[in-house]
């Protein structure tokens, strides 16, 4: 070969190469993803799946409003709706705290802690409505949980183990607001409670007591229900929510335990998720949990602040990210940054 032909051999391969890369590329799909926070205003966020369907509902303070989708990382664009708001006087009239609604034998009951406009007569409420669809039916108050010893009772939560329901609650030893513990009572129905309550934790450990004072209690609040295998799991929030440091802590209990006996529940000695300042995740807490659509991922939903020392106001806003399990327990991990991108829930749509 000359090296006339050899250039002109060397020009029609680089030009095939060349049209060859040109080609385009076949690109894969896109991950989808989302940022924190879900809603500005969102404290105490609660959330109950039901069949594809998510339903939560947060503090208002004067109502129960809920929110339906089916993508919990598009929930700012959710329906909502007040389904229920307080007598205009009377002893649930007022400051109505951390509602959740749960479906139980075929029926939806919304949980709240309500008084008459003074904080000592916080107690906990129930309403039930026997439609399908919580948005539909109405409303119907039940009336004041008849808890043991009839003191202050916040943050109620119910949730069935061995055919048995329980009731799970933030309340008071006495009559005096100096410290808030974590009890458990059984239900006989899911309005009306069965024998003594049984205190399980209360604040103890220097991160559970941050912002105490002779007018401020210590706090253990917040208590969710979580099973996994031959394990039980209660998530709480510890700390006084005024503070950045409002964190979550968790007892566990084995699943064949006597859950109302005190030592069948052991506390973890850190806390198990905490602030993030660089990612402006202050106070994080007051949480619940849900599946992603197609059941692979656990996610936790929780409360907290962008800034420091905005305490326990308008700016907790909702937020979440999924966690893994080990074989101790959940593993919840840092709180995300609200600059970080997370993909969306697995089976999103």
């Amino acid at each position: 070969m000359n090296l006339k032909s050899f250039f002109i051999l060397l020009f029609i391969v680089t030009l095939f190469a060349c049209k060859k890369k040109q080609e385009p590329e076949v690109l894969l799909p896109e991950t989808q993803t989302f940022q924190n926070p879900l809603l500005l205003h969102g404290p105490d966020p609660w959330v109950f799946q039901k069949g594809d369907t998510y339903y939560l509902t947060h503090s208002t303070g004067n109502s129960l409003k809920i929110y339906c989708t089916k993508n919990m990382s598009k929930l700012g664009e959710a329906e909502s709706k007040v389904v229920w708001t307080p007598p205009a006087t009377g002893m649930n009239s007022k400051e109505i705290w951390a509602p959740e609604i749960h479906f139980v034998n075929n029926k939806w009951y919304a949980y709240y802690a309500a008084d008459d406009g003074k904080n000592d007569n916080h107690r906990m409420w129930v309403l039930e409505n026997e439609s399908e669809d919580p948005f539909e039916g109405t409303w119907v108050d039940k009336g004041k949980m008849n808890l043991a010893d009839d003191r202050w009772a916040i943050d109620g939560s119910v949730f069935e183990h061995n055919g048995q329901l329980y009731f799970v609650w933030s309340g008071w030893e006495g009559s005096v607001n100096k410290r808030q513990d974590i009890y458990i009572s059984k239900l006989s129905n899911p309005w009306t409670a069965d024998g003594a309550r049984v205190l399980i934790s209360k604040p103890e450990l220097d991160w559970e007591i941050k912002g105490t004072s002779d007018e401020l209690p210590t706090v253990n609040e917040g208590p969710q229900f979580l099973k996994k295998g031959n394990k039980l799991f209660i998530v709480y929030s510890a700390s006084g929510c005024w503070t950045d440091d409002y964190t979550l802590g968790i007892l566990t209990a084995s699943a064949d335990a006597d859950l109302m006996n005190p030592a069948s529940w052991v506390k973890s000695q850190q806390p198990v998720f905490s602030k993030n300042p660089e990612g402006h995740v202050f106070g994080p807490g007051h949480n619940s949990f849900f599946k992603s659509p197609d059941g692979t991922e656990d996610w936790i939903i929780y409360h907290a602040n962008p800034e420091a020392g905005q305490g326990c106001g308008n700016s907790r806003s909702a937020r979440m990210q999924p966690f893994i399990w080990n074989d101790d327990g959940p593993v919840f991990g840092m709180p995300v940054s609200l600059d970080t991108p997370l993909p969306v829930p697995s089976g999103e749509k």
